[in-house]
């Protein structure tokens, strides 16, 4: 992969790759155990808000946190700036529903086992708002850093998003919704007599989706998509481009 010229792709890339340079000071906020120990305390832990807020922005911005903030896509982009491997198989692509059932079942049982949720503690499995505050931090941290490079080499480009996160799954629920009464929210939109089928699209596209095909098509929503605009900044005959409102 060479990093693109665009400037939009190149802000892109500082602000997700920066977001896994603070992961360790911030993974507590997206930690899917630590909320869930929360819960069993009737306690609302910082990352069950920040949860609860990335779902209500996909309802308008789809899964724009995966294409711009998300850490775990930060350090697979980072990887992938040293070695671009592109997707092996979309194959095992069940687990992450799988997990995401038992990570947000488990939260369920949790919050009603404490008799709901009583009490908001946004700083809660911190040390004053930092993730790491010794050891069992720094394990808690390294843990999810292991799966998602592990991810990253067995299936190559943005392998852990497309295999095992659960968030993406959380997401791809909120933007099922707002397809299904299509009320105004960011997407692609794409003008197929401009296409040159150069295919640079699909080259770019860190999801590796079949982005020409999709211009052919018609069809631009697809739920791996995560609007980072890889393709329109990259499109020579600007055929691709973002909209608010459908067509």
């Amino acid at each position: 992969m060479k990093i693109p010229s665009q400037k939009r792709q190149r802000i892109r890339l500082a602000l997700i790759i920066g977001s896994f340079v603070l992961y360790p000071a911030t993974f507590a906020y997206i930690s899917c155990p630590i909320i869930t120990e929360g819960a069993f305390l009737g306690i609302v832990t910082g990352g069950l808000i920040v949860f609860a807020l990335l779902f209500l922005s996909s309802f308008f911005l789809g899964r724009i946190w995966c294409g711009y903030l998300c850490p775990s896509g930060g350090l697979q982009e980072a990887f992938r700036l040293l070695y671009d491997r592109p997707l092996r198989t979309r194959k095992v692509k069940i687990l992450k529903y799988l997990i995401f059932l038992g990570i947000f079942g488990s939260l369920g049982f949790a919050i009603w086992s404490a008799g709901g949720l009583r009490t908001v503690d946004p700083l809660y499995g911190t040390a004053g708002g930092i993730s790491i505050a010794g050891a069992a931090g720094a394990a808690a941290f390294l843990g999810p850093v292991v799966i998602i490079v592990i991810f990253t080499l067995i299936f190559g480009r943005r392998g852990f998003c497309h295999s095992f996160c659960p968030i993406a799954v959380m997401l791809m629920i909120g933007r099922g919704i707002r397809n299904r009464f299509r009320w105004p929210a960011l997407h692609l939109e794409a003008d197929e007599k401009k296409c040159t089928g150069c295919d640079l699209c699909s080259e770019n596209c860190p999801m590796s989706l079949d982005v020409e095909s999709m211009v052919r098509e018609g069809r631009m929503e697809n739920t791996d998509c995560i609007l980072c605009g890889s393709c329109v900044d990259g499109c020579p005959g600007n055929a691709i481009r973002y909209s608010w409102k459908e067509r």
